[in-house]
């Protein structure tokens, strides 16, 4: 049986959605509106292109909000693999609405598909070191829940959701606080004790302060991959270490076989390569 994973909520994904026909249809499709409004219409949904399926809810989703009388059979779901010419769904519905909802539709699905598609590179590269792959929170704005539902259906893993659910403490906010020790202190004083505290770092200077602080996560960052092994040995398990910066698909299998425990991979949602994806009338 496919693995399945957890949706972001229906809300959510809805609202998404409406934004993104009120920017597409606006008051209404010109088009569309050509064709004979009882006239029914099959049409398939075609990969051009291997890759991660991801997005089938968002997809499903456009429909409705266009016309819920659209029936939409799916031969795969998120999280499966897909090749080039073959068939993903099936739809049978309006011709009118099929055509409303076609771009938005492949819009998500392409994208998040994506998305799903290089965390998959991703994870495949590290395989065999147990280490997990992040995300971060370089989204595309407005679809953050949906390109962080991508990354579990590519086999990646979560980083913070957003600046409300996790502690981090980078570069300006050492900054501003007056050094690690003081940021560390501060946020112990302001969130619950069950929270873990990370810290970004940047040589063995900033591992040591973090570590007298006591961080629960350090994240390495920008290092070599020498520095990520020297950081490891210091830290000798008192801390989670994560690596970030300079991570890409020919690089991540050395950093990872540093000993670091996670790696966080902005290019995971930031530069992705949206799957090829068509819908036909059959």
């Amino acid at each position: 049986m496919a693995e399945t994973f957890p949706l972001p909520p229906r809300e959510a994904i809805a609202s998404q959605v409406d934004t993104a026909l009120a920017e597409d249809v606006g008051s209404g499709d010109l088009t569309a509106a050509l064709l004979d409004e009882q006239l029914v219409s099959k049409a398939v949904v075609i990969a051009r292109e291997d890759g991660i399926l991801c997005g089938t809810a968002w997809f499903d989703e456009v429909f409705r909000q266009v016309d819920a009388e659209t029936a939409i059979h799916w031969l795969r779901q998120d999280g499966d693999p897909i090749s080039a010419d073959s068939r993903l769904c099936e739809i049978r519905g309006s011709a009118r609405s099929l055509l409303t909802a076609e771009r938005a539709a492949l819009n998500f699905l392409q994208t998040l598909s994506g998305t799903a598609t290089v965390v998959k590179r991703y994870v495949e590269e590290v395989e065999g070191t147990g280490v997990r792959i992040l995300d971060t929170r370089k989204t595309i704005p407005g679809l953050r829940l949906a390109q962080k539902y991508a990354v579990l259906c590519g086999g990646g893993a979560n980083h913070r959701i957003g600046l409300y659910d996790a502690v981090l403490i980078k570069e300006n906010h050492v900054s501003a606080a007056g050094g690690i020790a003081s940021a560390v202190s501060r946020a112990r004083q302001s969130v619950p004790h069950t929270q873990k505290i990370e810290v970004e770092v940047r040589d063995q200077a900033e591992v040591a302060e973090a570590l007298d602080a006591g961080a629960d996560i350090l994240l390495l960052d920008n290092m070599s991959t020498e520095e990520l092994r020297s950081a490891v040995e210091m830290i000798n398990g008192r801390a989670i270490t994560e690596a970030s910066g300079g991570v890409n698909l020919e690089t991540i299998r050395e950093i990872a076989e540093t000993g670091v425990q996670l790696i966080s991979v902005g290019a995971l949602t930031h530069s992705y390569h949206a799957v090829d994806i068509s819908m036909l009338f059959n």
